[in-house]
């Protein structure tokens, strides 16, 4: 078992041997209820808006009080887990998580691959290749990058080709340190087919999607149709936003993941203003999704 498959194993025996403890009876339901499909799906948080002002200190104290115990750390944010950083606060970074019940799930970076120009592009492939290395530094599992735009006389199969074949490249350099590349479902690419396009042109098996929770993923022949393009290349994170959020049909999408047994984090990026008690929300968060997905098992 990998390190960080396994530090995660350990976390959660440990939670789960606290569960026990404390109410034998909830904990006996719990374990039935593991074995239901989906059940191996956490809840985490990007550093996106909720957690873009908090230091690490003050982003791990929440993440272990609200029990939401995953993240991605998305870069320029407070918490200051950058490619910059040197060998000792890397490994810093990494003995904090360690010593937390909290993940590392992931670093999100920003960089995309469709730029015409090639020096551009090439500055692209380098800067991640430099988080890929920072992500195996700090102990966390992958990068997040993006499509990301199609450009004015350039073709759109030009553009999905150059896509594929940068991801390949990012891909190959993960794969030698254990690290997944997954692809934000983002910008004007962002159309399921799109990126379908784009992840057969991308055949690494260390390139993964990283759903994104996007109104375009209700347009065409509807959400089904378009999780299924994609659910066969899924990665170890896919993006929601809050639960509540009523512009996405959250429940109709924890059936489907729940219906593939998808066995990874949902990380909430959340698109509006970081709550006035964090902690408060997120253990909200963390309660609706037990619940929807339990009502999902259901179904």
């Amino acid at each position: 078992m990998p390190g960080m498959l396994r530090r995660e194993f350990v976390k959660r025996t440990m939670l789960a041997g606290t569960a026990l403890a404390a109410n034998p009876f909830s904990a006996a339901r719990a374990m039935a209820d593991a074995a239901a499909p989906g059940s191996a799906m956490r809840l985490g948080l990007v550093t996106y808006l909720w957690g873009a002002k908090w230091n690490l200190t003050t982003l791990l104290e929440y993440l272990e009080s609200s029990g939401v115990l995953g993240v991605e750390l998305r870069t320029t944010h407070a918490h200051g887990v950058e490619p910059s950083l040197g060998g000792r606060a890397r490994k810093e970074v990494k003995k904090r998580f360690a010593d937390s019940p909290a993940v590392l799930v992931g670093l999100g970076s920003a960089e995309c691959f469709d730029s015409p120009d090639p020096a551009v592009l090439q500055k692209a492939i380098a800067a991640t290749k430099r988080f890929v290395t920072l992500s195996h530094d700090v102990g966390s599992s992958g990068v997040k990058v993006r499509p990301n735009n199609f450009h004015k006389g350039v073709d759109h199969e030009k553009t999905i080709e150059q896509i594929g074949k940068s991801l390949n490249e990012v891909g190959r350099f993960a794969g030698n340190l254990g690290q997944q590349i997954r692809l934000e479902v983002h910008g004007q690419c962002c159309a399921p087919t799109t990126i379908k396009a784009i992840m057969d042109a991308a055949d690494n098996p260390n390139v993964f999607v990283c759903w994104n929770s996007n109104r375009a993923d209700l347009q065409g022949k509807g959400l089904k149709y378009n999780f299924d393009l994609l659910k066969d290349r899924f990665g170890a994170t896919c993006h929601i936003r809050t639960l509540d959020d009523k512009d996405y049909p959250f429940q109709e999408l924890l059936d489907l993941l729940v219906a593939m047994d998808y066995n990874g984090w949902l990380l909430m990026e959340c698109s509006t203003r970081p709550p006035k008690r964090p902690v408060a929300e997120l253990r909200r968060q963390r309660a609706l999704f037990a619940e929807m997905i339990r009502a999902s098992q259901k179904a």
